[in-house]
């Protein structure tokens, strides 16, 4: 029996996220279909992040046990093979017998991207949230830096969530802009369910000039869900990277 991580890619958009549900198309569930048919065993998989309905990811890890004598990369072929066209297992290494792609996790990061013009962008509207609207880059750049540090992010978060502990630690929140489009790449240790999609939402009221910067400060210390603002689309959001302790994962084990 041996131990593997796998890199999956994924559009969200036809899925009702990452963890099983019954009745319903799941990320995790065509990819564990697949495992069990290239692997002929059933596979127990653990996730670095279980994104939500409609959130992409192109950095998503993995982690498996299986018995057989398939290369990790002839395994990383023939499952993206039988997968549906909007999943890929892109990277499959061994690895070391306890690494847990979750457990083993000191990071996480996420991009928002947002389209910013008074037309729409056809091409762009399933990986893209549209604001027409006037923005103030300015204050949207403050508004990011404000998020970095440590934080209580009890006002960016559902009030009757799963949530015990609502403080995390912010090591690196960037709003950067590209002709149309604006892109906001957030990293932490964790996240709550709902964060990034409501810090955007709040972060945008603050560049359209319908909250103060100073309030939006005030939200980092702690508050109600309904003092923040709208979550945004999850169609804007793709987790594009998970840190590990050692940066060579995708070299597998020597």
């Amino acid at each position: 029996m041996r131990r593997y991580a796998g890199l999956v890619e994924y559009d969200g958009a036809d899925f009702a996220g990452w963890a099983v549900q019954p009745g319903r198309r799941t990320v995790e569930g065509v990819f564990s279909e697949a495992l069990n048919t290239v692997l002929r065993q059933p596979v127990q998989l653990g996730v670095a992040g279980r994104t939500d309905a409609g959130v992409h990811a192109s950095g998503q890890v993995v982690s498996f046990s299986a018995d057989t004598d398939l290369h990790p990369a002839l395994i990383s072929y023939k499952a993206t093979a039988v997968l549906p066209k909007d999943v890929a297992l892109r990277r499959c290494v061994a690895v070391r017998d306890d690494f847990d792609a979750r457990r083993d996790a000191i990071s996480r990061t996420y991009e928002y991207r947002v389209v910013n013009d008074e037309i729409r962008s056809p091409l762009k509207r399933h990986r893209a949230a549209y604001v027409p609207q006037e923005l103030n880059l300015d204050l949207l750049s403050e508004a990011g830096r404000l998020v970095q540090g440590t934080h209580d992010f009890t006002a960016f978060t559902p009030s009757r969530g799963y949530h015990i502990r609502f403080e995390r630690t912010i090591t690196h929140s960037q709003w950067t802009r590209q002709d149309d489009l604006l892109r906001y790449r957030i990293t932490a240790n964790s996240f709550l369910y709902g964060m990034v999609r409501t810090l955007v939402g709040t972060m945008l009221e603050v560049a359209g000039g319908k909250r103060d910067l100073t309030e939006f400060g005030r939200l980092l210390a702690g508050g109600n869900r309904s003092e923040a603002g709208p979550a945004v689309s999850s169609r804007g959001l793709t987790l594009v990277g998970v840190g590990y302790d050692y940066p060579d994962l995708w070299r597998g084990e020597r």
